[in-house]
């Protein structure tokens, strides 16, 4: 309605009628209904001219489908006459193919060149087919070679000797692997091997037991000390850190350096040379051994609590290293190197010190080696041998029996 009303509006203002204001003169507003209403415009009706009718044309029959032949329309067109396609050379691929329908190849042979000898050459000019310089080359090199057979040594032509033929490989003769013996027949075989060979000096009598443990883990570690019955044959020095009455103990014990600070500052500006082959120390210089922990580490002279050179009992740890204590620790090819006394020991003497290492040995299997007896799977291989001597494997069982015997010696 508004916008009628909108609508109506605009008529009362302009002077000519809306064009689309008869449209809405139906209306049934009550403002509307007070105008006087017009008539609506007449309609007049359109008529169109009838449009003449056709003749329809007789229908003709429908021509029958013909067939598909899978050809166009086109080709139902006329075609010119195409001349014959020419024969086609067969290829290789085809060959493949065809069993029979392949032309037949005949074989082609060429005639061969026979190289001129000496004698097919004529006497009057250059061979057939053989250039002049080839044959110009050839003979300079021939006198090349000629040449180079002889030297010349102060104007005097020497023959050169024939080459020596390039050396051949030889195979390698694998030596043949030692069986283990008995302890006693391989201490008789080292102290024979020893003194047969004139020494400038008396060799140790050393032992190598490769162990199956693994050195890189913490818990298989294998590390000892044990004092050997009848010592180690040589003179050990032994030096002391120590002040007070402890020094006092180290110099009645046999002690040859005893000393405090002033031994430590002694070591650390000594340029690396010492003294003394054993250190023992009281716990209260262990924090001063700091200093020279990099002279005495890597030598192995580092005092150690689990090796008994960290006591406040000096007087027997002096006695101990004089009398023949011996360190082992297992290095990173899972071997123990230790030696266990002198070629002019008796027999007897070397078997016991030997027991007596085997025991310790064993006392220091690590705990965290399982799925191993006694011997078997720790101990792999055992060789004794001298300093400069070859080394004899020793059976196992052998080394149990003189562990054993040592055993029941230190019992009873």
């Amino acid at each position: 309605m508004a916008h009628l009303r909108l609508l109506l509006s605009h008529t009362r203002r302009h002077s000519h009628p809306h064009r689309l204001l008869p449209l809405f003169h139906f209306s049934s507003d009550a403002s509307s209904s007070s105008a006087p209403r017009r008539p609506p415009p007449p309609i007049k009706p359109v008529s169109y001219a009838p449009k003449p009718k056709q003749e329809a044309a007789p229908e003709e029959p429908a021509a029958p489908p013909t067939p598909y032949d899978g050809r166009d329309s086109q080709s139902s067109l006329p075609r010119r006459p195409q001349q014959p396609a020419p024969p086609r050379e067969w290829t290789r691929q085809d060959m493949r193919y065809v069993k029979d329908a392949a032309p037949v190849i005949s074989p082609v042979s060429y005639p061969s060149r026979v190289a001129p000898l000496p004698e097919d050459r004529p006497a009057g000019g250059d061979a057939e087919g053989v250039p002049e310089e080839g044959l110009r080359g050839e003979g300079e090199r021939i006198q090349m070679e000629a040449a180079r057979a002889t030297r010349n040594i102060f104007g005097m032509q020497v023959e050169e000797e024939e080459q020596v033929p390039y050396p051949t490989i030889i195979p390698v003769v694998k030596r043949p692997q030692k069986v283990a013996i008995d302890l006693v027949d391989a201490i008789r075989l080292v102290k024979t091997s020893a003194n047969e060979k004139k020494r400038n000096f008396v060799e140790t009598i050393e032992a190598h037991v490769m162990l199956g443990v693994d050195p890189r883990r913490g818990d298989q570690m294998v590390r000892g000390a044990l004092t050997l019955p009848h010592g180690t044959g040589k003179t050990v020095r032994v030096a002391v850190f120590a002040e007070g009455p402890a020094a006092d103990e180290a110099r009645a014990a046999g002690a040859d350096v005893v000393g405090g600070d002033e031994l430590i500052e002694e070591i650390r500006k000594g340029g690396g040379k010492l003294s003394f082959d054993k250190c023992i120390a009281t716990p209260m210089f262990m924090p001063r051994l700091s200093k020279v922990a990099r002279i005495l580490g890597p030598r192995g002279l580092m005092p150690n609590p689990k090796l008994g050179s960290v006591t406040n009992d000096v007087s027997g740890a002096v006695k101990a290293a004089k009398s023949g204590r011996v360190d082992f620790k297992i290095d990173k090819t899972a071997i123990v190197h230790v030696g266990l006394g002198k070629v002019n020991f008796s027999e007897e003497s070397l078997r016991e010190n030997i027991g007596a290492f085997v025991h310790a040995l064993l006392l220091a299997k690590p705990v965290g080696l399982k799925k191993t007896s006694k011997y078997v799977g720790y101990v792999k291989k055992f060789t004794l041998s001298s300093t400069m001597g070859p080394g004899f494997p020793v059976t196992i069982p052998s080394l149990s029996v003189a562990a054993d015997h040592y055993n029941k010696v230190q019992v009873s």
